[in-house]
């Protein structure tokens, strides 16, 4: 039996248009929320200004959606908070892959969220100890999981025999790991599922001269829709996960609701998911890699959990965020 949500003042829910993986999830969200409170409205950043002042507001929050910089997100996000109450869910946290230029930059415009907002969500307790560990907030922080959206479950799908790295390709996602295992492992088929991320496409392109160069062959999906992704994730031998810094993974969450269960490099992260989502992920230390795939490829139900439904789902974290909203001092 589901416990009753408390009234409150649930904000205005703001949601960029657009591809960004956490303008997507923003976007999915808030439609979650409506479902379970019609009365909520969601606008775009643009229509905040037609918003009544002092009309309580949620943003999900990373500098790339707010500004060109991450001082010039600092102050549109500021300015939003002077003009309505705030509360934010933090995305894509500052950490050590953010490099000597921009890690410093990046820590000041996440500290000035949180001072801004009435209260802040992350989606992971690993997030909130890095809030802590870079020096950006010490304060309060809720956690709101990112939810498995199930599919249909599914029995294991004709094998294309390939290794899968699913999402944006960008340095430090685990490609590289990804293709070493490959290798090592003796399979000649690398799968890249989905397109470079802003400003990697030449990094793309090294990364296909190299696999090259080492016996393995790459295909770049590019962009496929939901239906097509799902079918395609579905084909592939052995999905992986392998970043070698992360903030909060959409790619793990969408691997473990199409049914898959990756070979998942160990990290605090992974170890949190784990836990949340029990027999879902097949977890390894880094040196384990290679023979975790050479295992995988050798037996396909390895690579299917069967699960379901999967703990923690889209209205689990609407209801969450209402539950949350309702302790906020407006």
């Amino acid at each position: 039996m589901t416990t009753p949500i408390p009234d409150a003042t649930l904000p205005v829910l703001l949601a960029h248009p657009g591809p960004h993986g956490v303008a997507v999830y923003a976007r999915e969200m808030a439609a979650e929320v409506v479902r379970g409170a019609p009365g909520v409205r969601i606008i775009t950043p643009d229509e905040a200004a037609s918003l009544p002042p002092g009309t309580p507001v949620h943003a999900h929050i990373t500098d790339r959606l707010w500004g060109a910089s991450p001082e010039e997100a600092t102050r549109t996000v500021e300015a939003l908070a002077r003009r309505h109450p705030l509360t934010a869910t933090l995305h894509d946290v500052p950490q050590a892959s953010d490099g000597e230029r921009n890690r410093p930059r990046r820590r000041a415009f996440y500290r000035s969220v949180t001072e801004a907002a009435r209260a802040v969500a992350v989606n992971s307790a690993h997030e909130r100890e890095l809030l802590r560990e870079e020096g950006v907030w010490d304060g309060p922080v809720t956690v709101v999981p990112l939810p498995v959206a199930s599919v249909p479950p599914s029995v294991s799908a004709p094998s294309d025999d390939a290794v899968g790295v699913l999402g944006y390709f960008y340095p430090g996602k685990g490609h590289d790991e990804a293709l070493a295992a490959t290798a090592a492992s003796g399979l000649t088929r690398l799968s890249v599922l989905g397109r470079a991320s802003e400003g990697h496409a030449a990094d793309l392109d090294a990364f296909v001269r190299a696999a090259a160069a080492a016996g393995v062959t790459v295909e770049v999906t590019g962009w496929l829709d939901d239906a097509d992704m799902i079918a395609r994730a579905r084909r592939v031998a052995v999905p992986v996960i392998a970043h070698r810094h992360v903030s909060a993974s959409g790619s793990l969450a969408s691997w473990i609701g199409w049914g898959r269960r990756p070979v998942a490099v160990r990290n605090r992260y992974v170890d949190e998911m784990a836990a949340l989502r029990p027999g879902t992920l097949d977890v390894v230390e880094p040196e384990q890699l290679a023979s975790a795939v050479a295992a995988a490829r050798a037996d396909a139900g390895r690579t299917w959990h069967g699960v379901d439904p999967v703990p923690f789902g889209r209205a689990d974290a609407a209801r969450a965020y209402r539950r949350w909203w309702a302790d906020v001092s407006w």
